[in-house]
């Protein structure tokens, strides 16, 4: 005798009750795990939320607020916008914030550009040594910036190109990680896409302007915020290179005067808050950019 096993019921979308949205299984979460994923959520928007509304709360706390008391006080009871105003008196900060901004626009052009042509050579073209020079990028990765920092300057020197802004840009003009980022993002396109070109007549610049770039601008927004962000807070190199207090930028200008700032946390609060206002609005004007990158898929139909 054979036995028939009766398979469960399926409903019009062609799934199984099983599998239903909000049935129990994969999908479904208890109360105590919906508890935990909020504490740990709670806890991770404390340690990266927290420092920044400490800094941004002490910057606008009155000189007659106490901001070492036992239990601290997030909201100011005598908020005011002087500490600004002092900072910007006692030190040239919008100078120094037009030198970081010279710095960090070359920093990003220099990734966006660079990275995404040597990604798309490593990852799209055939040639000799390719894997040599895809090996030398993961090799760069392994070594920490202060073992070559020295030779940097010294290379720096040389070209004539010390205590300038440009000597200070040129070394993270294009970041290895960066072009292994452009290189996996152009490797995930189809190869037909590129053959197809090929048969059309297109040449490799004309794949890699009308075909690769398109198709990766969430990755090439990834680039551009993080090498603004790495460039504008960079203070080593540019206290290295630079020698001229007209010329630094803008992290630099406010630990060189630290030591006026020494006896008021509430300067050294609002000065952060200063060079931290770009990297806001960066962010905030390329997000968009990156999340529709990545929505609208690496080929379009």
């Amino acid at each position: 005798m054979t036995t028939v096993t009766e398979r469960p019921a399926q409903v019009q979308d062609g799934t199984t009750p099983a599998r239903r949205k909000g049935s129990f299984g994969f999908n479904s979460v208890s109360p105590r795990e919906k508890v935990v994923r909020y504490l740990l959520l709670v806890f991770v928007l404390l340690i990266t939320i927290g420092p920044f509304l400490w800094q941004l709360s002490t910057s606008l706390k009155g000189s007659g607020e106490d901001i070492y008391t036992r239990i601290p006080q997030l909201l100011p009871s005598q908020p005011t916008f002087h500490h600004y105003k002092e900072v910007t008196d006692t030190i040239p900060v919008w100078d120094y914030a037009r030198n970081s901004l010279l710095v960090a626009v070359l920093v990003v052009g220099g990734n966006v550009i660079g990275a995404s042509l040597a990604g798309f050579a490593i990852s799209r073209l055939q040639f000799r040594g390719r894997r040599i020079v895809l090996g030398l990028f993961l090799a760069t990765l392994v070594l920490p910036g202060e073992v070559t920092i020295i030779s940097q300057y010294v290379t720096v020197r040389e070209l004539g190109l010390a205590n300038t802004l440009f000597g200070v840009a040129l070394p993270g003009m294009i970041g290895a990680l960066n072009v292994l980022l452009m290189y996996n993002a152009f490797r995930a396109l189809p190869l037909e896409v590129d053959q197809a070109a090929i048969v059309d007549g297109a040449n490799a610049w004309q794949r890699f302007v009308y075909i690769g770039l398109p198709s990766v601008r969430g990755t090439v927004s990834v680039i551009a915020i993080f090498a603004f962000i790495g460039a504008w807070d960079d203070f080593l190199w540019p206290l290295i290179v630079l020698t001229d207090p007209n010329k630094y930028t803008l992290t630099v200008g406010l630990q060189y005067l630290s030591g006026t700032f020494s006896n008021n946390p509430r300067l050294i609060a609002a000065g952060t808050m200063i060079a931290f206002i770009p990297i806001v609005i960066v962010f905030a004007t390329l997000q968009r950019f990156f999340f529709k990158g990545v929505e609208e898929g690496a080929v379009k139909g």
